[in-house]
């Protein structure tokens, strides 16, 4: 009887197809990273915070324009002596000024650092991106940011330092304000109403993260915080463009 003497072919095992998928497989994210990730999320949700109740105090401030050039010069000049004689002259300014430079930047560093993070964690890059599910205020934050940024610097250097305002009359904010939003300026305006507007788009996405950032977790509390959010942006876009645009319809003056 014949025997077979060929050497059988080895057995097919599973470890290529093992290891292919282990090279597919995101790499887990250590304790260390996740507990950096959050501490970043929650730097970026109270430096926001931060922020968002300045520009309502600013606004506030802002609306005083509406009870004439008295008391809006008054309110302004007030501004320079809050504190005294505790502080000397301008020093809270320069205090709030800081810790608002303090938290932009770290606002600023933990959004991109959570981006680049987000991006990385991804284990293949489409060829096609799928649509982005979302608000709209979600898939422009970033743009946004840039807007907001960069209006920023315009307004420090338009109404804070006067370089780049008609009047720069440090004396009377008023007539620096009216001047700014005159008709013939209305691209200011406009630069300044879609600053506002992207600010409200930013601040209504960045109100509802904060929310979940800081703890909030049910349906209930996330369909309050989604309303609270809405209702908190469109007020503070509704003050904000009150004010040039009563400049540019003549109801200020």
């Amino acid at each position: 009887m014949a025997v077979d003497t060929r050497t059988p072919p080895p057995k097919a095992t599973a470890e290529p197809a093992k290891k292919a998928l282990d090279k597919k497989a995101p790499a887990k994210r250590s304790p260390r990273g996740l507990s950096s990730s959050v501490s970043l999320k929650i730097l970026m949700a109270v430096s926001g915070l931060l922020l968002v109740g300045f520009l309502y105090m600013h606004m506030l401030g802002n609306l005083k324009i509406f009870f004439g050039a008295d008391s809006f010069n008054h309110y302004a000049h007030w501004l320079r002596t809050v504190g005294v004689p505790l502080l000397p002259e301008d020093w809270f300014l320069w205090i709030q000024r800081a810790a608002l430079t303090a938290a932009v930047i770290g606002h600023i560093t933990a959004a991109t650092v959570l981006a680049r993070r987000a991006r990385r964690a991804r284990p293949v890059r489409y060829v096609h991106r799928p649509k982005v599910q979302g608000s709209y205020a979600a898939r422009t934050m970033r743009w946004g940011g840039v807007i907001i940024l960069l209006f920023v610097i315009y307004h420090i250097l338009d109404l804070t330092t006067g370089t780049l305002n008609p009047v720069a009359d440090p004396e009377h904010p008023y007539r620096n304000v009216v001047a700014d939003f005159a008709p013939g300026r209305w691209y200011v305006t406009l630069f300044y109403a879609l600053a506002v507007v992207s600010v409200g788009f930013h601040l209504r996405h960045g109100l509802f993260s904060a929310a979940r950032t800081l703890g909030q977790r049910t349906l209930r509390g996330e369909r309050i915080a989604r309303a609270t959010a809405l209702v908190l942006s469109v007020a503070l876009v509704a003050g904000y463009l009150s004010v040039p645009f009563a400049v540019l319809t003549g109801l200020v003056d």
